[in-house]
């Protein structure tokens, strides 16, 4: 398959400043997002909107990192164990990490400091703004804006991760490429333009405060609370950065003739020279920074291509192209343009919901959607993406084991919103999800299914280096069911994937979606141990086949097993039984075709999230309505919207969503690959008269 023809039909141009649509480059650990410039020049027309009453707006063109972390001294010595709230459920008293102990649901307003803090910190920070200036404009180098340039044109190179940005500014050309090393969270910027020659152009280099806002990754407003420093270095300069206990460090590395010099208390303003052509490469790291020589541009290029034509030329591509239907294209775009945007934030730990672009709940990475994040990777034939990930489990297991051991369970309780040191935020949600404890156990069984067909001899590894996060994992489902007259039962304190029910957390049980996912991973599970030569654990086992099935009511499945059993608004959770999980004995399939079809006939969708529509896909395909699964995927719905730059738009203060990227590509993949157990005939998600080409796919359970 001609995989180059299928990445390049979906070249992002920009003509015009979109301030919803920055572009951005990166390598999972590392990103700069950019304005129609190439660097961030002005990012006050890139705005987010303030998600609370009061917050400052925030902007898209960030330049962050997965080691970027800052955090505002307390006002006094804030400790988690003051945050717990007690709990009666069906084995007893259970603490929890609330965040107002209210009974009903609660928002950020009115909470006390401690919890707030604790909420607001640590939180990702935008390591420092790379703009344009000009010279003829204030010492500064003052103010570029979108009116300055004329005939711009901006295109992502997407096969070579290159972004490449041509413009006229006081009538000479520009032109600008922008790359990322693969290795280094280092940017490498070329200009070639005779307003270089003409001295009208200088870059400046300006760094922020952490801030606590929800969103904002800076604060500009502060100078005084933080310290910037620089000195020369061998092949340019070394920029020091203190806030509080962060410490990190910037080297810039430059053509010959540059010069730097300090025009405020965190500004810094880089004259190139008075050649036609100009490199900088800017390494940031948490210092002190490598010791090695900063690569040139060229060599950064280079390594940049070389990482994402492998990237595209490995594991899977669907191509839609011979399909009539108009919908195929704008598939294949959204397709193409996710794989992309989801590889930027492909690191060391999950996301955010944001990835490296920008911030959402403070940079912090959300578990529960670490499944939408990455599982595609491994569906698509790249496991080592989702590995890179998936790791981090290890690293955060002691905590996970403290949290369960704390509330009287076996095994890891995995937490809900954190950051790199694992606690917990408080919140009247988070701490009650359970859904996010299976995700392990499944991430590891498509990571060891996709390294198995790429090399079978690999596979066994995978199960020895899992095998502790997928058995914690199990321990702690199997001792959170409830054994009743019943059978196993899942009971309060609760919140399903659906989070409507948030403030009857108390008493509610037997969320749909959950109970069938507890059947499915725990037998999963045993089968991890009889792989490995083990015999399956008998409570793991016995809760998996003793668990209930979700009791239909009117012949469709309710969200949860108790009144008001359905809410229609936010996630419709319960289409995941079939659909993100495989058919169970748990499910059947006409009741759910019937739960399918009362959702799509009146939902509240103004209040779904970008993810709900692949799970509508995948529940579609699994039960052979591919007409419905495609419709899903291009709803015409709010938070449905894919802008021209690749990003699921949600709200004004939620400009992207990762997991509905990373949600259709396991759609895709599903409907294009089928299911192991499932139809023999290809894309059985499609419609029988599309022509869908595919290779390298990895068909899911």
């Amino acid at each position: 398959m001609d995989r180059q023809a299928v990445v390049r039909r979906h070249e992002v141009v920009l003509r015009e400043a979109d301030p919803r649509s920055p572009l951005t480059v990166g390598n999972g650990e590392f990103c700069f997002t950019a304005d129609l410039t190439g660097l961030q020049t002005f990012p006050e027309h890139y705005p987010v909107g303030p998600r609370d009453p009061g917050a400052r707006d925030a902007t898209l063109l960030g330049t962050m990192s997965q080691w970027g972390w800052h955090s505002v001294p307390p006002a006094e010595p804030y400790a988690i164990a003051d945050s717990m709230i007690t709990y009666e459920s069906p084995r007893g008293p259970v603490r929890y990490v609330d965040q107002t102990g209210a009974v009903k649901g609660g928002t950020e307003h009115g909470t006390n400091n401690r919890d707030l803090w604790l909420r607001a910190n640590p939180h990702r920070l935008h390591l420092g703004r790379i703009g344009f200036a000009r010279t003829d404009r204030g010492p500064a180098g003052e103010a570029i804006g979108p009116a300055d340039l004329v005939a711009a044109e901006q295109r992502l190179d997407a096969w070579t991760g290159a972004l490449h940005s041509t413009f006229r500014l006081a009538g000479h050309e520009v032109r600008v490429i922008t790359v990322v090393d693969p290795d280094r969270d280092l940017v490498a910027v070329r200009v070639a333009s005779p307003a270089l020659a003409a001295g009208l152009l200088a870059i400046r280099l300006d760094f922020p405060y952490g801030s606590e806002d929800w969103h904002s990754a800076a604060d500009w407003s502060t100078p005084e609370r933080h310290r910037t420093e620089s000195e020369p270095a061998r092949d340019g300069w070394t920029i020091r950065r203190e806030l509080d206990d962060t410490r990190y460090e910037v080297r810039l590395a430059t053509s010959p003739g540059s010069s730097l010099r300090r025009v405020g208390p965190h500004t810094l303003r880089l004259d190139p020279g008075r050649a036609g052509e100009f490199e900088l490469r800017a390494w940031f790291g948490p210092g002190p920074t490598s010791q090695d020589q900063v690569p040139e541009f060229a060599d950064v290029q280079r390594r940049a291509a070389g990482w994402w034509s492998g990237y595209w030329s490995s594991g899977g591509v669907v191509d839609l192209s011979g399909t009539d239907d108009p919908r195929a294209a704008e598939l294949e775009r959204r397709t193409v343009l996710s794989q992309y945007l989801t590889a930027l934030s492909a690191g060391s730990t999950p996301p955010a919901e944001t990835g490296l672009i920008c911030n959402s709940w403070r940079g912090k990475f959300h578990l529960e959607m670490h499944w939408w994040h990455s599982a595609h990777f491994a569906l698509w034939g790249r496991p080592d993406l989702l590995l890179r990930s998936l790791r981090w489990y290890h690293d955060a297991l002691p905590v996970a084991r403290g949290i369960a051991s704390e509330q009287g369970y076996r095994g890891a309780r995995w937490p809900k919103q954190i950051g790199p040191d694992v606690r917990e935020a408080p919140s009247s949600i988070g701490p009650f999800l359970v859904w996010q404890q299976p995700h392990p156990i499944f991430l590891a069984e498509l990571a060891y299914r996709a390294v198995a067909d790429q090399d079978p001899g690999a596979d066994r590894a995978v199960l020895e280096e899992f095998a502790d996060v997928v058995f914690a994992s199990a321990d702690f489902m199997a001792d959170l069911a409830v054994p009743t007259d019943r059978g196993y039962e899942l009971g309060p304190p609760l919140i399903p994937a659906q989070e409507s029910y948030g403030g009857m957390r108390a008493r509610l049980w037997n969320p749909t979606y959950e109970l069938v996912y507890w059947h499915w991973a725990l037998d999963l599970a045993c089968r991890w141990r009889e792989r490995l030569g083990r015999p399956a654990d008998p409570a793991w086992r016995e809760v998996s086949d003793k668990i209930i099935a979700p009791v239909p009511r009117a012949g469709r499945y309710p969200a949860i097993g108790v009144d008001p059993y359905t809410i229609r608004t936010d996630h419709p959770s319960m289409l995941c039984a079939l659909g993100v999980l495989p058919q169970t004995t748990k499910i059947n399939s006409e009741v759910m075709a019937a739960t399918l079809d009362d959702v799509l006939g009146d939902w509240d969708w103004s209040s779904t999230w970008g993810w709900d529509y692949p799970v509508i896909a995948m529940c579609a395909a699994r039960l052979g309505r591919p007409e419905t699964a495609v419709d899903a995927l291009l709803a015409d719905r709010h938070k449905n919207e894919v802008l021209p730059n690749g990003h699921n738009r949600q709200t004004s203060s939620l400009p992207l969503y990762l997991p509905g990227n990373g949600g259709l590509l396991a759609a895709v993949a599903l409907m294009a690959a089928g299911w192991t157990g499932g139809p023999e005939r290809s894309a059985p998600g499609f419609p029988a008269d599309w022509t869908v080409r595919s290779e390298g796919l990895i068909p899911p359970p």
